[in-house]
């Protein structure tokens, strides 16, 4: 393929699907969240009553970014007006179909209405017009809700493998990595190493030695889903950037690390793969040139240790997923002990955009060392979930407030956990904090993949240290003693405290054995391990010294801190708890004051359920 020829089936697809004058284009978002929500019944009824009306066109596309509000269905008429309708239902779609799409009326009810700007009180038609979706601004997921991630022509419209094709006829591998370095771009998964940095060590001895360039797809941080979503909606930019990736530095081949657990973006990176190569996007003499290069998908079994570059790579070789002492650094010595680049998802999806708009685009975004835009998976006690890309410097008040809408039920905002297990939690006292990679250090946290957890007055900071710790002994590979033996003698310490049973002792303890293992351990993940219970120390110290010195969580959480109280001012003697209780811990007679027996009591939780008096008390 030559670079016109792109360029045709770019006009070809412009004047037939996307800005078409005489189509309505309908576009159901398919990516795991609106599937798992029921988006495909809506897809096959919608399909079923355009089938044979050239004038409307149902097709799939991406994660919209709302997930809460899926399945969603976007009409876009020929005029370009766009409507968007959220928690559609085969039945809805029905509607939609004959009072929209036939009839030109909206139907109102099914609105994306509420999530509009506050004090706004015009019924918000498309996503575009909510709060929601105004304070974004979106490179990554450019596409991802826009395009139909199944057809390599979509792509190419919105001026997919343009980039590939600038940097094969027009730039040399030093111009696309001085680019690169120029942008600042920092790498999105986790430390935010800076990508030029990364690729300028890898770029010698080009064409004598074998190379590779690896994508790290292996999302395992809890509630973090945004390099699914990029590779469920967008799977070409990772495809295309991948191979810019490989001019730069002299390589031929790439991988795909991507966990067995994510089908659907599997599914369509085959698809994306097979279409590329079919067009002569992937493969040999790309662009009539004499770059070559090919990608295949090796499929992560879901440990988390393998979102570590050394550890994803070994396994890439076939080996139990360990990582490997460092230096030498993958740049030199990495896969198949050859020099190797590693990026993840969304550090991929900028690059198509930075080398066709330039590097001074994409640096004037951000702040000063953090340029360009972060995606956030925002999820926890919030109005708004979804994925969202806001520009770097931008502050946690903003995302929550706006963005997200705010805390739910009147409740105040607690804290916020960010980078997932290997982050830390921040707290009311860095609300306004633009969101960076050195702040967000500084305040004891991380950017990370990009998890954004929100918490409010009703969690337990102790517990949910102890929490992302229990994923973490889960998931360490045992390769080191700090991370094997330590973070399993951090999770007593931790069981000891939300049972009531620890001392002061105990959490000077804590403090100490968190330090030695974030300075002792093997690999990035080992290290950053005790991040939560030091952030959740620095900002909560009171609730751990609650849990310690009075024998009570202030939140409520902890059940064995918990004791279970019924007011014989309030109780009627009806019995229904008694009978109800699973281990006989209620005692008394009809029509008077029961009492509940602690040492008995397992806090359960059944007799509050059970009382109509609402006599029960957690005290």
């Amino acid at each position: 393929m030559k670079l016109q020829d792109l360029n045709s089936i770019k006009e070809r697809v412009l004047s037939d699907v996307l800005e078409t004058t005489e189509t309505t284009r309908v576009l159901v978002g398919l990516a795991t969240c609106g599937i798992a929500s029921g988006a495909v019944p809506v897809m096959e009824k919608l399909t079923e009553l355009a089938a044979g009306n050239e004038k409307i066109s149902v097709s799939k596309t991406g994660c919209i970014g709302i997930c809460q509000y899926e399945p969603i269905v976007e009409v876009i008429t020929p005029d370009h007006q766009k409507t968007t309708y959220v928690k559609v239902t085969p039945e809805k779609a029905e509607i939609i179909f004959k009072e929209h799409l036939l009839g030109g009326v909206p139907v109102q009810d099914y609105l994306v209405g509420t999530v509009l700007p506050s004090g706004e009180d015009a019924i918000a038609t498309c996503l575009e017009e909510t709060i929601f979706y105004k304070k974004q601004h979106r490179i990554a997921l450019r596409n991802c809700g826009r395009i139909d991630p199944e057809q390599i022509d979509q792509y190419i419209a919105t001026d997919g493998y343009q980039a590939l094709g600038k940097a094969l006829t027009s730039m040399t591998p030093d111009d696309v990595i001085q680019t690169m370095l120029d942008s600042g771009l920092r790498g999105r998964g986790g430390a935010g190493f800076p990508t030029g940095l990364k690729w300028k060590f890898a770029s010698g001895n080009r064409g004598n030695v074998q190379k590779y360039v690896c994508c790290n797809a292996d999302e395992g941080d809890p509630g973090a889903f945004m390099d699914r979503a990029v590779l469920e909606g967008d799977p070409h930019a990772v495809l295309e950037a991948m191979a810019i990736a490989g001019y730069a530095i002299g390589a031929s081949m790439g991988y795909i690390y991507v966990r067995a657990e994510y089908p659907t973006a599997i599914s369509r990176l085959r698809i994306a793969i097979d279409q590329a190569k079919e067009l002569g996007l992937l493969g040999e003499n790309i662009f009539g040139t004499d770059f070559s290069f090919d990608i295949d998908l090796r499929l992560g079994s879901g440990a988390f240790v393998c979102g570590e570059e050394t550890a994803l790579m070994t396994s890439i070789e076939g080996n139990r997923g360990e990582p490997r002492p460092r230096p030498p650094f993958p740049a030199v010595k990495g896969l198949f002990q050859q020099p190797t680049i590693l990026n993840n998802v969304e550090t991929w999806a900028n690059i198509p955009r930075i080398i066709l708009n330039g590097a001074e685009w994409f640096a004037s975004m951000g702040t000063e060392k953090s340029k360009g835009t972060k995606v956030f998976a925002l999820g926890g006690k919030i109005n708004n979930t979804g994925l969202v890309e806001i520009e770097m410097g931008t502050t946690l008040r903003e995302v929550i407030e706006e963005i997200g809408g705010g805390i739910p039920n009147g409740k105040a905002f607690k804290a916020a956990q960010t980078g997932g297990p290997s982050g830390g939690c921040i707290s009311i006292d860095n609300y306004d904090v633009p969101i960076d990679y050195d702040n967000l250090i500084a305040i004891g946290s991380m950017m990370g993949s990009g998890g954004l957890i929100v918490m409010d007055e009703d969690n337990c900071m102790v517990d949910i240290a102890k929490f992302f710790l229990e994923f973490t002994v889960d998931e360490s590979c045992g390769k080191c003693t700090p991370c094997r033996i330590g973070t399993r003698r951090l999770l007593e310490i931790m069981e000891k405290i939300t049972s009531g049973e620890a001392s002061m002792k105990d959490l000077e303890h804590l403090e100490e054995l968190a330090t030695y293992i974030k300075e002792d351990a093997l690999c990035g993940l080992g290290q950053t391990a005790p991040n939560p219970v030091l952030s959740t120390l620095r900002y909560f110290r009171h609730e751990y010294e609650a849990h310690i010195k009075n024998k009570k969580c202030p939140a409520g959480v902890c059940k064995d801190l918990l004791v279970y109280n019924i007011n014989p001012h309030i109780c009627v003697g009806c019995g229904l708890c008694k009978s109800k209780c699973p281990v006989g811990a209620i005692f008394g007679t009809l029509r008077k004051p029961h009492v509940i027996n602690p040492e008995i009591c397992i806090r359960c939780g059944t007799c509050i359920s059970a009382c109509r008096q609402e006599a029960v008390e957690v005290v």
